[in-house]
């Protein structure tokens, strides 16, 4: 019996716009065997119940995810009044009712309350660890789950419409490790009610933007064609698009070799920097490695063999 097939080397990213229902987990199976990549991964979870941005990194680009996942996200959201949650979303049982529905103003008035560094309480039914296990297989269990406060990063939270006394819609751009969930349970609390998610779209995730979004459908679309039509390589994103907050810097074809070794190498020309705490390098614009430059030196931390 011959051995299982394990796919191919396919390097890139996918920006995947995940549709309703999909866990993140089974979205990168799904796209790992459209593309029959060796490897996948992605930048950043998203609850079934939300859409959009998922970043799938696919062989060499899963070296790069955490890049992705330590930039900026903007979501788009609403919030239903008057009802918390168990899960601070439409999932989960409701748990606590205020018939007070605030007034834009009102709400509008608590807006700047909610920018800047803020310390947040996530949610129960979320993917932290507790002792080894996820705190949202603790809470489905049953059991009483106590998660500490972090730092959270807001730069903007904007009140886009009040469609009806009930819903407010917003948008945010936040730092790294920020629950939507947690920021609209403790604003309808400012706001002297109770409130849970309705609905959650995350558009931006790090470099990548809503614009460049593909579905899963037209995937599965263009896997199905005709194998000469079904170009899956032409919707895929450079691998060093996640590095696009780090320096760059260009070597020669004898000093990616070195570095394809694990070497240091010493830059050379008068532009050339003495200090970095992180670039990358490529050579004929292909992506050699990441690393740092100390005392005019790069010193690469991870290699991209044959990412061309």
């Amino acid at each position: 019996m011959g051995r299982r097939k394990k796919g191919q080397d396919i390097h890139g990213w996918v920006l995947l716009d995940k549709p309703l229902g999909l866990g993140s987990t089974q979205a990168v199976s799904k796209v790992r065997w459209l593309f029959d990549a060796k490897k996948a991964g992605h930048a950043g979870t998203l609850d079934p119940l939300a859409t959009g941005m998922l970043p799938i990194a696919l062989g060499h680009a899963t070296k790069t995810v955490p890049f992705a996942q330590d930039g900026q996200k903007t979501y788009r959201f609403s919030v239903k009044w008057g009802e918390a949650t168990s899960t601070d979303d439409g999932e989960g049982d409701v748990v606590a009712t205020s018939q007070h529905r605030p007034d834009k103003a009102a709400i509008e008035a608590i807006l700047p309350e909610y920018k800047g560094c803020l310390s947040q309480l996530p949610p129960a039914f979320s993917a932290l660890k507790i002792n080894g296990e996820r705190a949202y297989d603790l809470a489905r269990a049953g059991e009483t789950v106590e998660l500490e406060p972090r730092d959270v990063q807001i730069d903007e939270l904007t009140l886009v419409d009040c469609p009806d006394t009930d819903h407010a819609e917003f948008e945010v751009l936040c730092g790294k490790g920020t629950y939507v969930r947690a920021l609209a349970r403790d604003m309808a609390r400012s706001l002297g009610t109770e409130g849970h998610v309705s609905a959650l779209r995350r558009t931006q995730v790090g470099p990548f933007h809503e614009s460049q979004m593909i579905s899963l459908e037209l995937l599965q679309e263009m896997r199905h064609r005709d194998p000469a039509e079904a170009d899956m390589a032409s919707v895929l994103h450079p691998v060093e698009t996640a590095l696009d907050d780090i320096p760059a810097l260009a070597v020669t074809e004898a000093e990616a070799v070195r570095l394809l070794n694990g070497q240091a190498i010493l830059l050379r020309g008068r532009d050339a920097p003495l200090a970095l705490a992180e670039a990358y390098v490529t050579t004929k614009n292909t992506l050699v490695a990441i690393g740092s430059v100390d005392q005019g030196q790069f010193i690469p931390k991870r290699v991209f063999k044959n990412a061309g």
